[in-house]
């Protein structure tokens, strides 16, 4: 039989496997929040000079030859996680109303938000072609459980708010594999200039529900929005940033899914983990630069 002593030496190294594990879930998980005090700073600089933050992806096929041939790569080796998936998302109304309330910051990019705030959740899912500079990359987009990202999404593409813009962001470890896009900026802190709230799966707990702190698995082929939390006001926001996974992810459901990748794309991406981050880091630029030169609808 142990001992006191042994019994509280268990409890100890029990609790201190607890607490690791708590550590690298919010690690994790703020590495998908977008660093909104910065992003006043940023703007506001942007804005008095006249310049924004903009990457042209105008690289010649010789260029992005050149810049994948002089990375070292690895293949990306996808780890199941073996916690589940977000439950099935819930039936919605045949339509909802949308709302995207403009914020105090001007775009990263000239656009405008959404026009069309009544939104259809019973039509196809909408089929996104991405044309980028290291292969194609093909997108679903699912206005069934995410109607009102999904029009944002496609309003800002059908305004080219995407082509001719960098992903400026990429984790590769095990448990961890996304690559982040949607900001003109290139720095991770630019936005459209309005905000949105969560949708699916965030949407099936009610608001301060526990379980919305525990992690799910985001699984490889998902498209997903960045946010940067709930602001003080209660409200979402989600913005024009978001990631796109190729390795199951271990994140809390507060993330919208609103698509799904195809075959190629994974292909593409995969190409792009492969080279891992800059400078060999866990999180940060993509050592194989990929920017998308178009991005269109249908």
């Amino acid at each position: 039989m142990p001992s006191n002593e042994q019994r509280r030496a268990a409890a100890k190294r029990k609790l201190e496997r607890q607490l690791a594990r708590r550590a690298e879930q919010e690690k994790k998980r703020k590495r998908l929040t977008i660093a909104g005090s910065v992003l006043g700073v940023i703007v506001v600089v942007a804005a008095a000079t006249g310049v924004y933050f903009l990457t042209t992806g105008e690289d010649s096929s010789s260029d992005t030859a050149e810049s994948s041939s002089a990375v070292p790569t690895t293949q990306f080796v996808n780890t199941p996680l073996d916690i589940p998936g977000p439950p099935p998302p819930a039936a919605k109304p045949a339509t909802v109303d949308c709302s995207y309330p403009v914020g105090q910051e001007p775009p990263a990019k000239p656009v405008t938000a959404p026009t069309t705030t009544s939104v259809a959740t019973d039509g196809p899912q909408v089929k996104v072609a991405i044309d980028s500079t290291q292969g194609p990359i093909g997108l679903s987009l699912n206005s069934a459980q995410a109607p009102c990202t999904v029009n944002s999404m496609v309003s800002l593409i059908k305004q080219g708010y995407f082509d001719k813009t960098s992903c400026h962001r990429i984790v590769a470890t095990p448990g961890f594999g996304i690559l982040q896009c949607g900001d003109p900026a290139a720095t991770g802190m630019g936005g459209p200039g309005y905000t949105f709230d969560n949708e699916y799966p965030t949407d099936l707990f009610p608001a301060g529900d526990p379980a919305l702190q525990q992690p799910v698995n985001y699984k490889r082929g998902l498209v997903a929005m960045a946010n940067a939390g709930i602001s003080p006001d209660g409200k979402g926001t989600n913005g024009s940033q978001f990631f796109l996974v190729f390795g199951d992810t271990q994140l809390p459901p507060n993330y919208t899914i609103f698509g799904t990748i195809d075959e190629a794309g994974l292909a593409t991406l995969d190409k792009v983990a492969g080279g891992g981050v800059k400078g060999g880091a866990e999180d940060g630029g993509p050592a194989i630069p990929i920017s998308f030169t178009t991005v269109k609808v249908g």
